[in-house]
């Protein structure tokens, strides 16, 4: 695994933030949509991400064309009663950074589907970096979003990777544990059925616990 970004600095407070990883089947294989973030960019340039962003306030007001799973509810609520609002934050991020939009557009305002998305794993950042944030990466089939590939630029390159091709492009290390974990999730029967993973660190080294459903 890939060696992780820590930037020296005092302990800051994680910001919420979520992130969507989109995947489309095709035959055998497994497609994702990444994109490259700019080198001005202060937190994680030069390397690939998903779509996504840190919760704004707004997040949590928006109307949800329809809710979470039970079961993905349950995940972002904890801790603290901010499932809605994390949800929406990645639809929103998503429609914004790649044009795709999950849920309808009713004058002019997103509605997000909620209820496709699938909690994937969360990380949190390096307690020695001076941005952090606390992500939970939720997992959708393309099937399910509409429009055309585009977007606000902030993500460049942005298209769509074979999972093999992705895992050789310039990624963090949560990254590629997290495109691991999709592969696992997709390929596997059962894989770890009753286990969700939490990236951390230890010791300025990745340290991941698996908490139950």
């Amino acid at each position: 695994m890939k060696t992780p970004i820590i930037q020296s600095g005092g302990p800051v407070k994680p910001r919420d933030a979520s992130s969507l990883v989109i995947y489309e089947k095709r035959g055998s294989d497994i497609f994702i949509l990444m994109g490259k973030r700019a080198k001005a960019h202060r937190f994680l340039p030069n390397v690939f991400v998903f779509p996504g962003g840190r919760v704004d306030k707004e997040d949590g007001s928006l109307t949800a064309h329809a809710p979470l799973p039970d079961e993905t509810s349950c995940y972002l609520s904890a801790p603290g009663n901010q499932a809605h609002a994390i949800a929406c934050a990645a639809v929103r991020e998503t429609h914004e950074e790649t044009g795709l939009t999950l849920g309808p557009v009713v004058n002019g305002e997103l509605c997000p589907d909620l209820s496709r998305l699938q909690y994937l794993a969360r990380a949190i950042t390096p307690v020695h970096s001076p941005i952090r944030f606390n992500t939970r990466f939720l997992m959708v089939d393309a099937n399910h979003l509409s429009g055309e590939l585009g977007g606000s630029g902030e993500l460049l390159h942005l298209q769509w990777f074979e999972i093999r091709d992705a895992l050789a492009m310039p990624l963090v290390d949560v990254t590629e544990f997290v495109l691991h974990e999709l592969r696992k999730r997709l390929t596997t029967p059962a894989y770890k059925d009753h286990l969700i993973p939490i990236f951390t660190y230890r010791n300025g080294k990745p340290f991941i616990r698996w908490v139950p459903h």
